[in-house]
Parts: C-alpha cells; sequence; structure tokens
C-alpha cells in the first residue's frame, strides 16, 4: 500500500490557472470576453520568444482560478489538441438561454443542453475558436 502521508504542507495550495494555447489571440479573446464574460486580467508580449500571454477570468488572480491563453506568433496551422485533454467547465445559470445566444454568435455546441447520462445535472459542451471543448453546466 502506498504511503499516504502528506509530504509538504498543502494548506495554502491553490489552483492559479489552466494554459491553452490559441492560433488567433484577438479571436480567443473575444470568446472569452464577449461571449462567456470573462474580464481580460492582464495581457503581455514576449517579443524575445514571439509569443503573448493574456489572462482571462471571472476575479481577480488572487482568489480565482483564471484561464492563460498563450499565442505563439509563428504558429500557422491548427494545434493538435491530444487525446489526455479533456475540458474546462464553466457554471451558467440557464444553459439553454446560454446555448441559444451562442449559437447565434456561431459558437459550436457538439453537445446539446440537457440531463447528463445516469443522472440528472443539466450540462452542455461548446467549443472555442480553436476546437477546445467547454462544458457548460446549469447552477443556479
Amino acid at each position: 500500500m502506498a504511503d499516504t502521508a502528506q509530504v509538504v504542507d498543502t494548506n495554502k495550495f491553490r489552483m492559479l490557472h489552466t494554459m491553452l494555447r490559441v492560433r488567433d489571440l484577438d479571436k480567443s479573446l473575444d470568446f472569452y470576453t464577449r461571449l462567456l464574460g470573462m474580464k481580460l486580467l492582464r495581457k503581455k508580449d514576449f517579443p524575445g520568444g514571439k509569443f503573448t500571454l493574456a489572462f482571462v477570468g471571472y476575479g481577480d488572480e488572487e482568489s480565482n482560478t483564471v484561464l492563460e491563453l498563450t499565442h505563439n506568433w509563428d504558429q500557422e496551422t491548427p494545434y493538435d489538441l491530444g487525446e489526455a485533454y479533456g475540458h474546462i467547465a464553466i457554471g451558467v445559470p440557464d444553459i439553454y438561454k446560454t446555448c441559444e445566444v451562442l449559437e447565434g454568435e456561431g459558437v459550436k455546441i457538439p453537445r446539446a443542453p440537457g440531463p447528463m447520462k445516469h443522472g440528472s445535472t443539466v450540462i452542455a459542451f461548446i467549443e472555442d475558436p480553436d476546437g477546445y471543448k467547454i462544458e457548460l453546466i446549469e447552477r443556479a
């Protein structure tokens, strides 16, 4: 049996951000800010490395987990999203209305809102401009 003793004190640990690589930073910023209501918290260009980092979220970075969008300036082809990545989850109050509005904005909705299989939680899946999956979970 594995040793389950805590090696370090994790009481002050917290999730800081999740990073996604994006091809078109303007399109991605529009998606996450205008369509999903996040705020652009900070953005910085790194000319020496030819990339830009933009952090978006629903609150300040001191007390909220945020999303880091990494734009590599020379990336011309879509990223291989791979098999290991799952999705980002966002709680929304009215999932049906949210999906209706997003669909009207041209957002892909590969899984329409409805109860999840083997449960009662109402979910939907949408895709950002790079094809990353975002699970919407209805929360009152």
